[in-house]
């Protein structure tokens, strides 16, 4: 039951890095068609499209990317064996977690001070606008607490370490 859950809360945030990227793309071709053939440029598209990809960027690391899909520099991994890097990946996870930790009350309090500012065109408030990354950092934090759970737990005796490729 737990699986079906999460599954589709991953197809939801799937269906809004989707929308976010419509939207961008829809603001893209107004503002082509209205520059071009009407020779009336739009200002609100582009800030639209900046305000989705922020969006979108920091969305989809959160709760689209998986683990195994994000861009690491693993040179260190490649040389160790199965225990160093569950070691050197538990390491990396509670860096992680104490730095995004130690800089989530600032974050907060320069997201809420940021609601003095206002885009240009449509006027959104900038704690609005800039939301989206307390959201991505409590997910990141989230992640990496995940992670350390996962590697914590003590390996079945018939699993190996490391699987085989």
């Amino acid at each position: 039951m737990l699986r079906t859950i999460a599954g589709g809360l991953r197809r939801c945030a799937e269906a809004v890095a989707a929308a976010l990227l419509a939207l961008i793309f829809g603001a893209f071709i107004l503002q082509v068609v209205m520059r071009y053939a009407f020779n009336w440029p739009l200002g609100w598209t582009a800030e639209l499209s900046l305000a989705a990809w922020l969006w979108l960027v920091l969305w989809g690391s959160a709760f689209v990317l998986r683990d195994d899909e994000e861009m690491r520099v693993d040179f260190l991994h490649a040389v160790l064996g199965a225990r160093g890097r569950r070691v050197a990946t538990a390491l990396g996870s509670i860096a992680i977690v104490v730095l995004f930790g130690m800089a989530l009350p600032a974050t907060w309090d320069y997201v809420r001070f940021m609601q003095v500012e206002r885009s240009s065109y449509l006027k959104i408030r900038f704690d609005h606008l800039f939301s989206i990354y307390l959201v991505f950092a409590v997910a990141v934090i989230g992640r990496h607490l995940w992670t350390l759970w996962r590697l914590w737990r003590p390996l079945p005796a018939d699993r190996p370490a490391v699987e085989p490729r």
